[in-house]
């Protein structure tokens, strides 16, 4: 806070104005809009502040009021930005971008994705340390086949063939699936090996998946939207993640809740937080089929941009 505090003291005089938009007249300055501002921080707010603070509050009614304002909020956004936009000023986002073809249904693709991803790193955090009373430091070290493979997959995907590479966001996605799948059965069943085989290909299919769904999705974005789509798939990104941990999070929570009391056995604990986790990761399943579906949209759309074209 302190630090975006001084940032919005000293830019607006260091850093000099933007150009004006592509649909606004030449030699006039953008100017930021607050009424869009103002409504898509709010909404943003209320839906996920009770999203993040519901289960350990027990979900009381006000949980759902400000969901449901948050959503009207969201609404009023919509207009409030087409609004901007009809006379001719500067809108926070233009839904404009949105007519691209691929963006809508890649947003919807990375979405599901990155709530998945989220929720796979606090619930299974969560299992690690409250669960299997690991350590900070050993919780952490857990996640070195994972990352590794995610590093590996998602630095080398372009040195596959073109025909390859158009196919890799549902194929990345399938593999996520099966990954997930096979960590809930290998914590259903105890067997380590299984369990950190999946972890290890999640990081397999997000690595082949998440990079060329970015490329896949802003190829036919028009350059002077840029800004727009960068923009959405951004907060995509952190608004799936922070879902992620809210939605996901009070599922394991929900399903851990019976084994986590004081007088539970550690043995008896372990084994409830091992349940939670591989019912959890079923449901990571069911968020990565779902990109899956959105995938197949995605890469349709693009096939049909590719035989329009002359």
């Amino acid at each position: 806070m302190p630090i975006g505090i001084v940032l919005a003291a000293t830019v607006p005089r260091l850093v000099p104005p933007d150009e004006a938009s592509a649909d606004a007249p030449a030699g006039r300055a953008r100017k930021l809009d607050l009424a869009g501002l103002a409504a898509g921080a709010c909404a943003v707010l209320l839906i996920v502040l009770p999203l993040v603070l519901g289960h350990q509050e027990g979900w009381p009614a006000w949980c759902f009021g400000c969901i449901a304002a948050g959503a009207v909020l969201a609404a009023g956004f919509v207009l409030i930005e087409r609004r901007v936009a009809a006379r001719g000023g500067d809108p926070l986002l233009n839904l404009a971008v949105l007519r691209a073809p691929a963006l809508p249904s890649g947003l919807v693709t990375l979405a599901a994705t990155q709530i998945a991803y989220g929720g796979l790193l606090f619930a299974y955090t969560l299992h690690l340390q409250a669960g299997l009373g690991e350590s900070a430091l050993r919780a952490g070290l857990s996640y070195l086949p994972f990352a590794a493979v995610f590093g590996l997959a998602g630095y080398n995907w372009r040195r596959l063939p073109a025909t390859a590479r158009r196919v890799l966001v549902p194929a990345g996605l399938t593999v996520g699936i099966l990954a997930y799948l096979a960590l809930a059965a290998g914590l259903h069943a105890g067997v380590g090996g299984l369990t950190w085989a999946g972890l290890a290909t999640v990081g397999l299919g997000l690595g082949l998946s998440v990079s060329p769904l970015l490329t896949q999705s802003l190829t036919n974005v028009p350059a002077a939207r840029a800004a727009d789509a960068s923009g959405l798939l951004t907060t995509t990104v952190q608004l799936g993640q922070l879902l992620g941990v809210a939605a996901i999070g009070s599922v394991y929570l929900s399903r851990a809740g019976s084994g986590s009391g004081s007088r539970i056995s550690t043995t008896g604990r372990a084994a409830a937080s091992a349940a939670a986790m591989s019912g959890t990761a079923c449901w990571l399943a069911v968020l990565s089929a779902a990109g899956l579906v959105a995938a197949a949209v995605m890469l349709q759309a693009a096939r049909r941009r590719s035989s329009a074209r002359p």
